[in-house]
C-alpha cells in the first residue's frame, strides 16, 4: 500500500521492508548491540507506529513506538523538532543524546542524505534526526545522522530514512531504511 502522507504528517503504521532496505547489522554491531540481539532483529519484523502532531504551543513532535516480533524488543522515540539536545537511556542503544528538526535540502551537506526524495518532501522540508552515544555513560562513541522523508521506491511512495553512521573507529556507513505503509494510527 502506498503512503499518501507527507513530511507535514508522517503518522501511520509501517513495517520495515528488509528486502529493499540496506542491512543495518554492521551499524548495530558498532553501536554495541550483541550478536544475539542482532540476529533477532535480522530475523524478525520491525514495526513502527508513528504519531506526528503539534502540541498546544505549536511545537512539532514525532513519537514512534518501534517493536520487533517475535522477540519482544521495543523502543520508543520521542522527537521534538526544535534541535534541542535530549538525553535518554534507550532500552536497545543505551545512553544516547538526540536532537531533531525540520531541514531544507540546501542545509544537508552530505550528497547521499540529499538524494531521492519526492518533490513534496523537498517542498515541505525533511526531518533530521541526529543521535549519538553519550560517551561518558556508554563507553562508546558513534553518531547516526538520519534524514527522514518520502521516496518513490519500486513505483510506490514509502517512508524512508537515509542514514549516515560514523562508528567508534571512524567507520562511515551509509544506508537506507525503507518502510511499507500498513495503515493509519
Amino acid at each position: 500500500m502506498a503512503f499518501s502522507g507527507t513530511t507535514v504528517d508522517i503518522s501511520g503504521r509501517f513495517t520495515m521492508n528488509k528486502t529493499l532496505s540496506d542491512s543495518s547489522d554492521e551499524i548495530l554491531r558498532l553501536q554495541g548491540i550483541n550478536w544475539f540481539k542482532r540476529k533477532l532483529i535480522a530475523a524478525g519484523t520491525i514495526s513502527l507506529v508513528v504519531k506526528h502532531y503539534k502540541d498546544g504551543g505549536g511545537a512539532e513532535h514525532i513519537d514512534i513506538d518501534q517493536t520487533l516480533s517475535p522477540g519482544g524488543i521495543g523502543t520508543r522515540e520521542e522527537r521534538t523538532l526544535d534541535w534541542a539536545e535530549r538525553n535518554k537511556e534507550d532500552s536497545l542503544f543505551g545512553y544516547i543524546i538526540g536532537r531533531s528538526r525540520r531541514i531544507t535540502l540546501e542545509e544537508i551537506d552530505d550528497e547521499y542524505l540529499k538524494t531521492g526524495w519526492t518533490a513534496d518532501s523537498v517542498e515541505h522540508g525533511l526531518i533530521q534526526s541526529l543521535v549519538s552515544s553519550d560517551t561518558p555513560k556508554s563507553n562508546t562513541t558513534w553518531v547516526a545522522n538520519q534524514i527522514w522523508g518520502v521516496e518513490e521506491v519500486e513505483g510506490v511512495r514509502r517512508y524512508v530514512r537515509h542514514v549516515f553512521f560514523t562508528g567508534p573507529g571512524g567507520e562511515e556507513i551509509r544506508g537506507r531504511l525503507i518502510y511499507d505503509y500498513t495503515g493509519p494510527v
